[in-house]
């Protein structure tokens, strides 16, 4: 499939499929996207309700690596330890990797940050800053097994209209189970039939103010065993 850098909304760059018309992150923004959905929706809410020490979490998508880049600069910013680990069936090209712009809109003396990200090894453990480690693993999202090993998860699959096969109930089954008890998942999605899929493998689901662009988004929460 066709694929090419297009700029969004707020000026960041991102990869659109062409054969799709669907982009890796929103074409409202793709920094805003993340900064609203996977940095103030789930991280901030979970730092601040439960106010751990260390996090470990996983991200259905590593795509681009910007979520992994904003949560590594926040790390560093908030002084917690955290373990990340991001899935990913298709890595990104080294040559869509060196047309965007995050590092010179967000952090211009954290370039090296951005790199690590995508030339460290797949399936390993790594330091990336004394605050943040990464492992990226390559697998298809139906094959996670992890069992009552995260407290975060940021979903940010492609959408339903494209890949619907990722938003259904066996998938997030699979994401509860991964979850520890009172574990988060949030998406940037709102459709209907994916917080019912949410709600019918356990999850309590919130409706949310979405990012720049979409009216709404979801947040759901395991719930701690006897509530």
């Amino acid at each position: 499939m066709k694929r090419s850098i297009v700029t969004t909304g707020d000026g960041s760059k991102t990869i659109q499929i062409e054969d799709w018309d669907e982009q890796y992150h929103s074409i409202h923004g793709a920094i805003q996207e993340s900064q609203h959905v996977f940095i103030k929706t789930g991280l901030h809410h979970f730092l601040n309700l439960h106010k751990p020490s260390t996090l470990h979490i996983l991200e259905i998508g590593f795509g681009t690596g910007l979520n992994a880049y904003m949560t590594a600069l926040e790390a560093q910013t908030l002084d917690v330890q955290i373990q990340y680990e991001g899935v990913e069936a298709y890595p990104v090209q080294s040559e869509e990797l060196s047309q965007l712009n995050y590092t010179t809109l967000l952090a211009q003396d954290q370039v090296s940050v951005f790199e690590s990200l995508h030339r460290v090894s797949w399936e390993d453990l790594h330091g990336i800053t004394p605050c943040f480690s990464l492992k990226k693993r390559q697998q298809f999202f139906s094959e996670i097994e992890d069992q009552n090993r995260f407290e975060l998860i940021y979903f940010d699959a492609f959408g339903a209209r494209v890949q619907p096969d990722l938003w259904t109930e066996t998938i997030f089954k699979r994401m509860f189970d991964a979850l520890k008890d009172s574990g988060v998942l949030v998406t940037y999605a709102a459709k209907g039939s994916v917080r019912r899929a949410m709600q019918a493998v356990g999850f309590t689901v919130e409706r949310l103010e979405g990012p720049p662009g979409k009216r709404e988004m979801l947040r759901a929460t395991k719930p701690s065993k006897g509530c």
